[in-house]
């Protein structure tokens, strides 16, 4: 398990890459405990959706993500003089609602990959992926209730509240798609929902767990909602224009399905020829014709992919602003540098 000492000095890109690491290592037994207290069918879903396992049961060595959420909570708890180990139930919560996030979501897009590998719907059946996920997000909270830290019940409500949220951005995320009318700030609401709120809530429940003043907490979960947005500017970004091999996802998937994402919200509102074509073009029906390289050429064209540059770095700012803010006792490095990672654009 973390301790104090876990996350040793490095260069700036090498300490978030170990702050990751430290993050999965610490997590891991932890939350194979609480997924092992799952009925049996629940269990086996669970096991493939965290690469421990393959459609078979059999081990696997399948990646299960970059465990980003669970860090924030361990550096949070840390960066306020608090014990990682203590926060360590509010680690396992939050990827356990991410999760529950993914298996749904992944349902709701129809996306057959994720992770390089079949996405747990395609394998285990729609009905199956719906309750598993349930099961995750029923178990997030048990295992919070159940931490016997001071904090619980007030993490309990916390995450309950998120998850309220994170439902509310997926259902105007769906309701996006059938509207022509979506503007910027609208987009904004929703990603803050959908994404944001969640990383907010690790860095909050982490504090949290380590016993922080107030200031310092609320500092933290506001590093985590400006980190959040960015993320998901980056993460729209490299829906277009990422590499699979890198993303783990087909190219071009949410262009295919007329997703609003940021970057295409802000071209179909720019007022210019190519948002004119753009906006042509997106209201076609799903799979049409239309080259999504041409579409994507559009959204690029009508000014879509920098703003989405100059919002991740605007939001980074912000979240860097909020750390200083905070004054806190150490792992300030690591949440900087992880909090540059995430943001990084590969693309």
């Amino acid at each position: 398990m973390a301790t104090p000492d876990v996350f040793p000095h490095a260069v700036p890109e090498q300490e978030a890459y170990q702050a990751l690491t430290v993050a999965r290592r610490s997590v891991e037994p932890a939350l194979r405990s609480a997924v092992d207290t799952l009925p049996e069918d629940m269990r086996r879903i669970a096991r493939y959706q965290f690469g421990w396992t393959d459609e078979h049961g059999r081990p696997s060595d399948a990646s299960g993500g970059k465990a980003l959420r669970p860090a924030l909570v361990l550096l949070a708890a840390e960066s306020v003089g608090g014990s990682a180990d203590a926060a360590l139930p509010a680690a396992v919560s939050v990827e356990l609602v991410h999760n529950f996030s993914l298996l749904h979501d992944d349902l709701i897009d129809t996306d057959d990959t994720r992770r390089h590998r079949p996405t747990a719907w395609t394998v285990f059946g729609s009905d199956a992926a719906i309750l598993a996920g349930d099961a995750l997000l029923s178990l997030a909270s048990g295992v919070l209730a159940d931490s016997g830290n001071p904090a619980a019940l007030s993490g309990v409500r916390l995450l309950n509240t998120t998850v309220q949220e994170l439902i509310q951005g997926q259902a105007t995320d769906l309701a996006f798609e059938q509207r022509g009318d979506v503007d910027v700030a609208e987009c904004q609401r929703m990603a803050e929902a959908k994404t944001a709120t969640l990383l907010a809530t690790a860095c909050e429940l982490g504090a949290l767990f380590a016993g922080a003043e107030p200031r310092r907490v609320e500092q933290l979960r506001h590093f985590g909602h400006a980190l959040g947005l960015a993320f998901q500017h980056v993460d729209d970004l490299l829906g277009i224009w990422g590499d699979p091999d890198t993303t783990g996802k087909p190219a071009y998937s949410d262009l295919r399905a007329r997703k609003k994402t940021l970057p295409v919200v802000f071209a179909l509102n720019s007022d210019t020829p190519a948002g004119q074509r753009l906006t042509t073009h997106y209201h076609q029906s799903s799979g049409s014709e239309t080259d999504p390289a041409d579409i994507a050429d559009l959204v690029d064209t009508a000014g879509g992919r920098t703003w989405s540059h100059a919002e991740t770095d605007r939001l980074l700012t912000r979240a860097l602003s909020h750390l200083d803010a905070a004054e806190l006792t150490a792992r300030t490095d690591e949440l900087s540098a992880l909090a540059h990672l995430v943001t990084r654009r590969d693309h």
